[in-house]
Order: structure tokens, then sequence, then C-alpha cells
């Protein structure tokens, strides 16, 4: 009887904490904000049961609840969690899996950079198997207007951001083919996000070609972006294509894994 009595409150408490983060997970992963009666039927609660948990969960603040339209969305104190367990990833080794498999897809050394404020750092590389390979200089800053892989974080950001670059720092020439024109830059940066990668042909090394794709974190900003390097024939014809398509793929996988997009930047709600 002492053991059955010490049991049922363990087994119920666990029971409601379950049941209370299956319907935060609800919350976040639904595309929008959304009503008791969809969040019932996603976690498989009766409605009056979701509706006590999304009351207590509102009165702590983990979700919001808009009066007017009755819908509840994620709130200050699940974003604060979130938050802090984005300050505890380590990006590289999120990231490491998705480089290697890359190289492995292409023939073609991978990276990782990781935006730091208004320059990027090379964070991880795998390099290629072939006799005759990329490499790059982990720990290195670069600027945002030489390379692909700092244009590629460049295009990713919103338009103020990139104007404000522009506007406070010099477009220095690392090379003969780097773009210095604030003019040449945007049109680059249009050019991009309609490909979804950006490329480089000796913008930052005179001998080298690359092509990135951006990666973004779990607010839905830029952090970083992923590319292959080699030589010049990379971006030329078709295998520029095919290349553009395996970053792209690569960039969104650790993106995922990242969490991006599972909290929107605050005032601003996801797309549907």
């Amino acid at each position: 009887m002492i053991t059955a009595h010490h049991n049922a409150p363990a087994t119920q408490t666990r029971s409601t904490i379950g049941r209370a983060i299956n319907v935060i997970d609800a919350v976040a992963r639904a595309p929008h904000s959304s009503g008791v009666s969809n969040i019932a039927r996603e976690t498989g609660l009766s409605k009056a049961v979701a509706h006590r948990i999304l009351r207590e969960l509102v009165a702590c603040q983990f979700l919001g609840f808009d009066e007017e339209s009755k819908l509840y969305q994620l709130g200050p104190g699940a974003r604060s969690i979130g938050l802090a367990a984005v300050r505890e990833l380590d990006i590289p080794a999120v990231a490491h899996r998705h480089l290697a498999y890359l190289t492995e897809v292409t023939g073609q050394t991978s990276t990782l950079s990781v935006r730091q404020g208004w320059s990027r750092v090379y964070a991880d590389q795998v390099l290629s198997h072939h006799e005759i390979r990329m490499s790059v200089a982990l720990g290195t800053t670069h600027p945002l207007h030489a390379g692909s892989s700092s244009k590629a974080i460049l295009a990713a950001m919103p338009d103020s951001e990139i104007a404000d670059y522009v506007a406070h720092h010099r477009l220095d020439s690392v090379t003969e083919a780097t773009i210095t024109s604030a003019s040449a830059l945007w049109e680059e940066i249009a050019r991009i996000r309609e490909l979804g990668h950006a490329a480089s042909l000796g913008e930052r090394q005179v001998a080298a070609a690359s092509v990135a794709a951006a990666v973004y974190g779990v607010t839905g900003q830029v952090v970083g972006s992923v590319s292959v390097c080699g030589t010049k024939e990379l971006v030329q014809g078709d295998e520029r294509q095919q290349l553009g398509r395996a970053v792209i793929r690569a960039a969104a996988d650790v993106s995922a894994d990242l969490g991006a997009g599972s909290l929107a930047p605050d005032g601003e709600e996801e797309s549907t």
C-alpha cells in the first residue's frame, strides 16, 4: 500500500508533464497560431484537457493567447528556453556529418563558415580525397563581399543589413575578380537569391572556385554557410548547377538540425 501510494503521484506527474510537452510541441510545429480544437486533434487529447493545459501554459507565459482570434502561439517562456538551447549549440559539431556527406557526393572539399558580425570565419572543413585538392585555413576571418561563402551569407541577410554593410565597409579587392562596386554587389545578391546559392571564380583565391549556400539558425536568421571548393573548372557549365543543388541540400540539412525556423524573430510570425 505504501509503495502504491508513493508511485501514483509520480505516475500522474509524468503523465501531466508529458501531455504539456505534447501541447507545446504541437504549438511549436504548427506553421501558424493554432486554436484549441486543432491542438486537441494534434495531441490526441480531449478538447477539455487540452484547454486546461493551454490555460496553465499561458499563465506561466510558456504560450501566448490572442483574445480576439482565440489562437495560441509560443510565448516568451518557450522562446527563452529555445534561445538558451541555441546558445549551447556547437554549429561545427552539428554540421560536420553533413560536410562529410557533401564531400562524398561531390568529391570536393567542403567547408563550414560561421558569421561573426560583419565578417565570417572558417569553422570546419572536410578535405577532398583527391591527390590535388583545395583546403582552407580554419579560424581565418573574411569580409562578406568576397567569395561564395561570404556572399551566400550576405545575400541571406535582410536588405537593411546589407545596405548597412555596403555603407560602412569598403569593398576592398582581395583579387582582381573581387566585386568592389556596390551596384554590382546588389546585382550579385539578386542572382544568388534567385539561384539559392552563390558562386565564386577566383574572387578570394586566384586559382580557386567555390559554390556555397546559407545556413540558418533557430530564429530564421543566417548563421553561416556551407560550400564546396576546388579548381576554377568547378563552377563552369553543368557542374555548377549540380554542385549548387548539393550545397543547397547540405545547407538545408544543417539548418534543420539547428532548428531553423522553429522560433520566429521577436515581433514576427513564420510564414504559412
